[in-house]
């Protein structure tokens, strides 16, 4: 549960219309100062240290990975509750809408998965919800461009820094000349530390993408 300040009753109607977030990864703030988190004040999480290049360079959730919506995502990702991907798509082109100008995007990706996560789910979810919010926007989406390497372990249960040494090296960019030059739209389903979009954000920008934002369907609320 994340704890606010002192808040008048219309600030609490407002969160239920329009949900405090921060400008850079999309977790609750409070209201008080920028809409930025303490730990975006502290430590930008897309910046790669040491040459201030961004990986992605904003990013939006639609909801808080909480409560009856975990539950849906939960069963939307490992139990085959397809009929959901319509209404997720919904949520997350109304927080790409209020986060980016969409008619800057060139291309939507899908978050890929590795192929033994594919054969254990039988699908990637992120692709369902990367068509369909394309489709929404009237751009191309291809889950051809980006593919994972390796094995990597589970990121659940790994504390930040271990997410990060992770996922190093596991994205690779089979199509660049599809992202060369262009804005890129990469969508996921949980957002936690960012690890993951940022590694995949890093491979895009090295293949020549010219921003990279993201959407996830949910952020995980840490406390």
């Amino acid at each position: 549960m994340v704890e606010y300040g002192p808040m008048t009753f219309w600030q609490r109607m407002l969160d239920l219309v329009w949900p405090r977030t921060c400008e850079v990864c999309g977790r609750p703030v409070d209201r008080e100062g920028r809409y930025i988190c303490s730990e975006c004040l502290n430590r930008i999480p897309f910046i790669r240290p040491g040459d201030g290049v961004y990986e992605i360079e904003d990013a939006a959730s639609a909801v808080r990975f909480e409560c009856e919506t975990r539950r849906m995502i939960l069963d939307y990702k490992f139990n085959r509750h397809l009929w959901l991907k319509a209404d997720f798509a919904d949520w997350m082109e109304a927080a790409a809408c209020a986060r980016f100008d969409l008619a800057a995007v060139d291309v939507v990706l899908p978050m890929p998965t590795t192929a033994y996560n594919r054969l254990d789910h039988g699908y990637n979810q992120c692709d369902f919800l990367a068509e369909d919010l394309a489709r929404r926007i009237d751009r191309r989406s291809s889950r051809r461009v980006l593919a994972r390497k390796g094995h990597p372990a589970r990121q659940s249960g790994l504390d930040e820094e271990a997410r990060r040494e992770n996922v190093k090296g596991t994205f690779a960019v089979r199509r660049p000349e599809l992202v060369r030059g262009r804005t890129v739209l990469l969508v996921d389903d949980i957002m936690t530390t960012g690890a993951t979009l940022a590694e995949c954000g890093r491979e895009l920008k090295a293949s020549g993408a010219a921003r990279v934002w993201s959407v996830t369907l949910a952020r995980s609320v840490r406390t």
